[in-house]
């Protein structure tokens, strides 16, 4: 049972460190105002979208299973309207990739399956809620590279008809 806890933590370990390294790919090409600006009349911008998936991951895991006390405002996620600078976004959530890594890591074979509460969350263990912080992760980083793509292309765009 160990092998397959220590599998499982190196696994999910090495799913969100990926998430990360491909985040900052796309959003490395993105000036600050394309980062913040929705190009749509419905869904969210990158910088929106980055505040998200930090808060979920700061919070389902951060202060739900290793006790960071960080305290979730997910509507502001959304319609923060400070939009801090695109460095400092990314720096929060490199730290809470970081601290979801490092809580991985740490978890034992008996910790997979212990039980698991959080406000908005029906997941039951640690592995169930890990396991919907990482699709719920790669849901929205495939919303990220669209944008991206979206803000490339536009550019492309205007550059053919100068």
């Amino acid at each position: 049972m160990a092998d397959l806890a220590n599998t499982v933590a190196l696994e999910f370990a090495g799913h969100f460190e990926t998430i990360a390294t491909k985040l900052h790919k796309w959003v490395e090409t993105l000036t600050a105002e394309q980062f913040w600006t929705n190009p749509y009349a419905y869904g969210n911008s990158v910088g929106h979208l980055v505040l998200h998936i930090t808060g979920n991951l700061s919070y389902y895991i951060g202060a739900q299973i290793a006790g960071s006390g960080y305290v979730r405002n997910r509507d502001r996620e959304f319609t923060d309207a400070a939009r801090p600078s695109k460095e400092e976004v990314l720096r929060a959530f490199d730290r809470a990739v970081q601290s979801v890594v490092a809580t991985v890591r740490k978890q034992s074979a008996a910790d997979w399956s212990a039980a698991y509460s959080a406000e908005r969350s029906k997941e039951k263990n640690r592995f169930a809620i890990l396991l919907s912080c990482a699709a719920h992760a790669d849901h929205h980083l495939g919303q990220i590279i669209y944008l991206s793509k979206e803000f490339a292309h536009q550019a492309e765009i205007r550059t053919a008809s100068h």
